[in-house]
């Protein structure tokens, strides 16, 4: 199969950081104009980067044991795995826990006839449609870039079935809140895109929970090592 192409598995991941890049800074980022700042609105878009946090990572891992010796890297993956999982679920909780309650709350007051209805529209009935149809397009780019320089990296990418189910869901749930802001007038997008919020943090938080499981046996075994030496 040949060996890895390393230029195009750089170009991957800088692919990769941008799009994660833009999924974090996506509440400002947009010129409109020269005094004003185009914001992109919601939480559908910046919690995207919970779950290709850890599909960066896992390649940034991956691009480590090209300049780590085998038997350090074996080491400190288990370990470095196990933190960063543990954080992202943490975030995850987080953001599920804080898309959840916005979705509570705009939902009662769209229900709450009258006042709470009056209170939703002048606050949540301004969704800029158009501005996250632009930031979901520019991220869509880049991650379909992010594929095709990996699949010219190595070929072998693909037979990485956890790799490849990771990237699927990063895509998925980059479409979904796409169709998600565009299946609903522009006045109740706030709630559809709270609810693509919700569903990208519960399966970022699932992606996480596998990484922190799957790294147990790892950090068992390393401590075990520490402890062979002293």
């Amino acid at each position: 199969m040949g060996k890895l192409r390393v230029p195009f598995f750089i170009a991957a991941i800088i692919c990769l950081v941008i799009a994660f890049a833009v999924e974090i800074g996506s509440q400002l980022y947009l010129v409109k104009s020269d005094d004003d700042l185009l914001t992109t609105p919601g939480l559908g878009i910046t919690n995207l980067w919970l779950i290709d946090l850890l599909l960066l990572f896992t390649l940034l891992l991956m691009g480590a044991a090209l300049v780590i010796p085998d038997r350090i890297h074996g080491r400190i993956q288990g370990i470095v795995t196990f933190c960063v999982a543990l954080i992202s679920l943490g975030g995850c909780v987080f953001a599920i826990m804080k898309a959840f309650g916005l979705l509570m709350l705009m939902v009662s007051l769209l229900l709450s006839v009258p006042f709470g209805t009056i209170a939703y529209f002048a606050k949540f009935s301004n969704f800029d449609v158009g501005a996250a149809g632009v930031t979901l397009t520019f991220i869509m780019t880049f991650k379909i870039a992010f594929v095709i320089f990996l699949i010219l990296a190595h070929q072998r990418f693909l037979e990485n079935k956890g790799l490849v189910f990771l990237i699927l869901t990063s895509f998925i749930a980059t479409i979904l809140l796409g169709f998600l802001h565009g299946i609903v007038p522009s006045i109740l997008a706030y709630i559809t895109d709270d609810i693509g919020a919700l569903i990208s943090a519960i399966m970022a938080a699932i992606w996480a929970l596998y990484f922190l499981l799957g790294s147990i046996p790892s950090v068992i075994k390393a401590l075990r090592i520490d402890k062979a030496f002293k």
